[in-house]
């Protein structure tokens, strides 16, 4: 059973959680937190706490404007989590360029031949769940995070989002927010995880960003690969976390 992160039910709230376009765009394919490194389709993502949430396609860039959440976090983390251009906020931008393209929320696997009936953000959760029910055998990744479609079911059960909510940017971000706290956040700001180490563990979430081997911890599979350098991530990070 999945630990709760004392999660607050956002009524309104537009996204569920395990159906959301990890498939679609670029690089972006999540995977479990587990240290080996197994191919996204091997995972059986419908049960597993840290399940695929993002898919890999292509290469491309995004810069996505953060928006508020409604998790519970402890005393000094809420304000870092809510805040537009916070920490928290310019490190979801980041995974936004290796994931997602210019479309950024309404980013939809590169490869899926049969596109949902509209952008992302204008969908509610059932619409999306009835297209990646109605087009099998394609990718369905999809928004700035590129959520796959069993990463996005488990998301969106654990906020507990009504599915006729839409898939808007901040309901990306609430979900987003979920796979960094799975990747050790709290930890990682608390000084209780190194900054290495936490980086391997949003590799392990996200195909397109690179472990500290240089490539993408599912380099080879599905055509996943990093979509930055292991330089400029371990940059960037330094930038956004000084310290």
């Amino acid at each position: 059973m999945e630990r709760m992160w004392g999660l607050l039910v956002c009524v309104g709230l537009c996204w569920q959680a395990g159906v959301v376009w990890a498939e679609a765009l670029p690089m972006a394919a999540r995977g479990s937190l587990l240290t080996e490194r197994s191919p996204l389709y091997a995972q059986t993502a419908a049960h597993a706490p840290n399940s695929p949430s993002l898919f890999a396609g292509k290469s491309g860039n995004s810069l996505f404007r953060p928006m508020p959440v409604s998790i519970r976090v402890p005393s000094g983390l809420d304000q870092m989590l809510l805040g537009d251009i916070g920490p928290v906020g310019q490190l979801r931008a980041l995974i936004a360029q290796a994931e997602a393209g210019a479309k950024g929320y309404d980013a939809v696997q590169y490869g899926a031949d049969i596109l949902p009936s509209g952008p992302p953000t204008t969908l509610t959760i059932a619409q999306i769940y009835a297209w990646i029910d109605d087009t099998p055998g394609q990718p369905h990744a999809i928004g700035r995070y590129q959520f796959i479609p069993p990463t996005l079911r488990r998301l969106v059960r654990r906020l507990g989002l009504s599915h006729e909510a839409r898939c808007t940017p901040r309901i990306q971000d609430q979900l987003a927010n979920i796979l960094l706290h799975e990747a050790g956040l709290e930890q990682f700001l608390a000084g209780q995880l190194e900054r290495q180490a936490f980086m391997n563990n949003l590799a392990k979430i996200w195909a397109g960003l690179p472990n500290d081997t240089g490539k993408s911890h599912y380099h080879g599979f599905a055509g996943n690969k990093a979509t930055m350098t292991w330089a400029r991530f371990d940059a960037q990070m330094a930038l956004i976390f000084p310290g």
